[in-house]
């Protein structure tokens, strides 16, 4: 048998030159209470927008100053939900004219936020459909370097 004790070595533990997550991008400016406040204060502006059948304002409002990095989990949390909320609520003919209404920002945003309910499982308010209908839709507007752009963005919602 060989000796494995040598694999419990946390070798970047002793590395000078090791990058770190909080180094690679900003973090956000907001306080984490200011960030929970403008997620709450979004959701009731959003259920607001949806009621009046404005699905592409609710939309935008939900996807301006996302929420990232940490210490920000229940206004990620928040926001998800409410985003969740829209897309539920959207019907697919109305979509490509919504998501070319995006800016790329917002179009990127959005992108990192279906593929965040794609990784979670048992999410019961969006169905697997739902996400892969509207990632359908914004690759075919924003183009595949909308993807590339949220896999390579540290910043996550």
């Amino acid at each position: 048998m060989a000796d494995t004790a040598f694999r419990k070595i946390d070798i970047d533990a002793y590395d000078e030159d090791t990058l770190l997550e909080s180094e690679l991008y900003e973090p956000d400016p907001r306080d984490p209470g200011t960030v929970l406040n403008d997620a709450k204060q979004k959701q009731s502006a959003v259920r607001s927008s949806l009621s009046r059948g404005d699905i592409a304002g609710a939309l935008n409002a939900v996807l301006e100053d996302a929420p990232y990095g940490p210490n920000v989990e229940d206004a990620k949390t928040i926001t998800l939900q409410t985003l969740f909320l829209v897309l539920n609520s959207t019907k697919g003919s109305d979509i490509p004219s919504i998501v070319k209404a995006l800016s790329s920002d917002a179009q990127d945003t959005l992108m990192k936020y279906i593929y965040k309910g794609m990784a979670m499982s048992g999410w019961g308010d969006v169905s697997g459909s739902v996400l892969l209908t509207w990632h359908e839709k914004l690759t075919e507007v924003a183009g595949t370097g909308c993807i590339v752009r949220v896999m390579t963005d540290r910043r996550a919602v």
